[in-house]
């Protein structure tokens, strides 16, 4: 069946709602009705309700109440990334970029007012990170980068965030368990703080201006300092807690000026909230808000939470703020909260419940939300919840709308961040007695499609996972005896050197990837380029001197979605983008069922590029836990099954490359430390399934093949001995960016007996590191770690650099590497 429909939709910036007729097929009578309902229902929120936000927030009828904690800043088009990297580049202005963003704000806000959303949020919007916009409102700025006050423009906004030729970058880390990174304070008992970025009030002025009354959020005051780390050089017990009485002051003269431009509403997003916090930490929030009471007085406060459940103790605390007027919390990862709600909430206070999802892309099941926010009423009072999503929708892709890519079953299935507003205002709407029942029994349909789907079971995968248990899927040699026998295969040098994967992805590689999806060019023409470019990295490699090689993926677009085109269960949208850090986006695959591989997906060019060398080539893989965090999973089924899914397919992966004569091979567990679960009651459980779920992959390999892993952008101390226990031949890690924090477990006595390789140089920063501060850095790591063992390699992969900036930093270590060899050797005979 061929029908159409008309909707609203923002095409390109500027962005203006015009209706465009679509033209789809629908696959089953539940994408049918979803899809002849969704744009009525926009059409009919939009003309109903669009006026509320204009009106300015908490009226005292019946009406709906809907709220979204924030909204993807990267544009449905990427349209800030290109942006940004234009800006960098110098081929655009500051004035440019600046317009690029305020279009972007536009757009946002307009789109929510229009829905019908109440609480509409301002500052979500980010140049590179929030948490990099409070450093700089706090004027909480690293002295190397010789900023003399006044208000923090993009010089130095951006060299905090991305280095610059003269000093490295701050630190990047992930933003609790999920793939966004943040740039992490760096703050000691010496910082001056001042209000040094007025960005908040001039996003909510620039909202008012277009006549919508927005939410201004700031990123709470104790989360901020939860959040940062002792500045370089002082001291580690320092107690980032302390400086609240200083941070407090540049707080409170943002909230005056947020009053007298008009805001009647400010949200502190306080996430550290749902960790294991000790009572001294809990005191201060009740510090900090008694502090700043009197300067909140006339606003409302919505004091907002996300990622899980809520501590009994923490929730005590915040529920017993004076100065809060609303509580957000996370109803879909945090379902225990709603037990303590049930066991007492204050009187006369808001409630915002977070009942949509905002970390998957999977449409809401709006019949069992409505129950849980009906149930949730009859606790808190009538008009005192609010409906709203789990946590920003930043997490999520942007516009459903987009995609061409998926077909229209699956389509149907689903809802990125534009539909998510929706869904926000239609639960409104219907607990305010409006409710819409045409679109909620198109969303009923659509579930029980999915639910039904042929595509979603593989009994021949779930029988193999079923014969998992009952084995560790340990190598059987201990990994001492495994690295003497890869010794004498591989022969190589003292302090070997190598690179993660991959390299600078050229604008004529990707001109050539995209044309060859097109059908522009022959699947000959495209082999021959891509195979011309493997050589030209391998030569360059070995021009180099590096000891163990990569081919350099020109191939692969992404390291998950690469895996995810090639395995069964997985889909894939055409511009489902998430931010993952400043102008890096992601294309998080859509794992929708059991998943499988059809048939092998790296041997070909692994294969190839050996074959242009006799050194060691890498054969280049992505892992299972990785593969599971960086995409978005089915939610019908335990995430640890769908991960022992596709760490068969990987295992599958490994014997062929091992059956084509590749010795070394990479399985990068990125994500490893990401999907810890904040709760420590519950990392337990978490890690066992998924370090075994690495064992899985190469648990039948030779002795004398080596296997590598890399790690990044976490922290890794609090697992190290889940990372041992993962017995893996040899792990890459970095550590040059996070200040070499990596170093410290080894020197408080953890014995690591694989090889290791912590990073000796910051890819993320356009920074060319010199000799001699990468020979300084392995002289660190040999402070702490066996000559035997250790491994010199950079941070990450290169894919996002430039040739320019890694021909001179790889020829500098490889320098370095050679430099300390020679003085271990010169040791050794002057020993003798």
């Amino acid at each position: 069946m061929i029908g159409t429909l008309v909707c609203f939709h923002r095409s390109s910036l500027p962005l203006h709602h015009s209706p465009i007729i679509h033209q789809f097929r629908c696959e089953n009578e539940g994408s049918r009705m979803f899809y002849r309902t969704i744009c009525h229902h926009l059409v009919s929120v939009a003309s109903s309700s669009a006026v509320g936000s204009r009106l300015g927030p908490l009226q005292s009828d019946r009406a709906m109440a809907s709220h979204i904690v924030g909204y993807p800043r990267i544009g449905p088009k990427r349209e800030l990334k290109f942006s940004l990297e234009s800006f960098w580049d110098g081929k655009s202005s500051a004035e440019e970029l600046q317009q690029v963003a305020a279009d972007l704000r536009s757009a946002i806000w307009k789109q929510m007012a229009e829905a019908g959303t109440k609480y509409i949020p301002s500052n979500t919007f980010s140049y590179y990170d929030q948490v990099l916009d409070t450093t700089a409102m706090l004027g909480a700025v690293p002295a190397r980068y010789n900023w003399n006050g006044g208000e923090i423009g993009f010089d130095v906004y951006f060299s905090m965030a991305r280095g610059n030729a003269s000093v490295p970058a701050m630190e990047l880390t992930k933003w609790f368990d999920t793939n966004y990174h943040y740039i992490v304070p760096e703050l000691g008992p010496d910082v001056k703080f001042s209000y040094s970025s007025h960005k908040a009030v001039v996003e909510y002025k620039e909202a008012k201006v277009l006549g919508i009354n927005t939410v201004p959020v700031l990123v709470g005051p104790v989360s901020y300092l939860l959040l940062s780390k002792p500045a370089k050089g002082v001291d580690k017990s320092f107690s980032l807690l302390s400086l609240i009485d200083k941070i407090l002051p540049v707080y409170r003269k943002v909230v005056v000026d947020l009053k007298a431009a008009g805001a009647t509403w400010v949200q502190f997003d306080e996430p550290t909230l749902v960790k294991d916090l000790d009572a001294h930490q809990l005191q201060a929030f009740t510090h900090a808000y008694a502090e700043l009471e009197s300067s909140l007085s006339g606003l409302n406060v919505l004091i907002e939470t996300y990622f899980a459940d809520i501590p009994a103790e923490a929730y005590k605390t915040l529920t017993s703020l004076k100065a809060v007027t609303a509580y957000g919390f996370d109803i879909v990862r945090g379902t225990k909260t709603l037990d303590l709600i049930k066991q007492g909430f204050p009187s006369g206070k808001f409630l915002f419940a977070g009942v949509v999802d905002g970390r998957n892309i999977w449409a809401n099941n709006l019949a069992s939300s409505l129950n849980t926010l009906q149930a949730l009423e009859d606790i808190v009072g009538t008009d005192k919840v609010v409906v709203s999503t789990s946590c920003s929708l930043l997490h999520t892709a942007v516009d459903l709308v987009n995609e061409t890519k998926l077909d229209q079953e699956i389509k149907s299935w689903l809802s990125f961040a534009a539909q998510k507003v929706v869904e926000v205002n239609a639960l409104a709407k219907a607990l305010s007695g409006q409710k819409d029942e045409v679109y909620f029994s198109a969303n009923a349909a659509a579930l029980a499609s999915r639910k039904s789907s042929p595509r979603v079971t593989n009994e021949a995968v779930q029988k193999a996972v079923a014969t998992l248990k009952g084995s560790n899927h340990r190598r059987v040699t201990n990994v001492s005896a495994r690295l003497d026998a890869q010794q004498k295969k591989l022969n190589l040098p003292i302090l070997p050197t190598t690179t993660i994967g991959s390299f600078p992805q050229t604008a004529d590689l990707r001109r050539v990837r995209r044309e060859f999806k097109a059908n522009k060019i022959s699947e000959e023409d495209y082999i021959r380029f891509i195979k011309e470019e493997i050589n030209n990295v391998v030569k360059l490699q070995e021009e180099l001197g590096i000891d163990v090689l990569v081919h350099g993926e020109p191939e692969r677009n992404d390291m998950v979605e690469y895996f995810g085109e090639q395995l069964s269960g997985f889909a894939f949208t055409a511009n489902g983008w998430v931010q993952s850090y400043g102008s890096r986006c992601v294309k998080p695959p859509i794992i929708y069922g059991d998943v499988s591989r059809p048939k092998p997906m790296t041997v070909f060019w692994s294969s190839t590029a050996q074959s242009l060398t006799k050194r060691p080539m890498k054969g280049m893989l992505t892992g299972p836990v990785t593969i599971l965090n960086w995409s978005f999973v089915r939610d019908d089924q335990p995430r640890f099954e769908t991960c022992y899914q596709i760490a068969l397919a990987i295992k599958n992966e490994v014997d062929d490359l091992e059956n084509a004569g590749i010795t070394v091979i990479q399985i990068d567990e990125a994500a490893l430390r990401e999907g810890l679960p904040l709760r420590k009651s519950e990392e337990a459980f978490y890690l066992n399934w998924a370090v075994h779920s690495f064992r899985i992959t190469n648990c039948g390999v030779r002795d004398t093949t080596q296997i590598h892993t890399h790690m990044c952008y976490s922290n890794f101390n609090d697992i190290i001995h889940s990372i041992i226990d993962m017995d893996a031949d040899v792990i890459t890690i970095e550590n040059s960016r996070s200040d070499e924090k990596l170093l410290s477990v080894f020197r408080e006595g953890v014995k690591y007996g694989a090889g290791i390789g912590p990073g000796v140089y910051d890819i993320h920063s356009p920074r060319i590191p010199p000799t001699d501060e990468i020979a300084e850095r392995i002289n660190k790591m040999l402070a702490v770690v066996e000559s035997n063992i250790l491994w010199v390699n950079p941070d990450c992969g290169l894919k996002t650099r430039k040739y320019t900036e890694v021909k001179p930093a790889l020829t500098n270590m490889v320098a370095a590497a050679k430099l300390i060899r020679h003085r271990l050797a010169s040791a050794i005979n002057k020993s003798m």
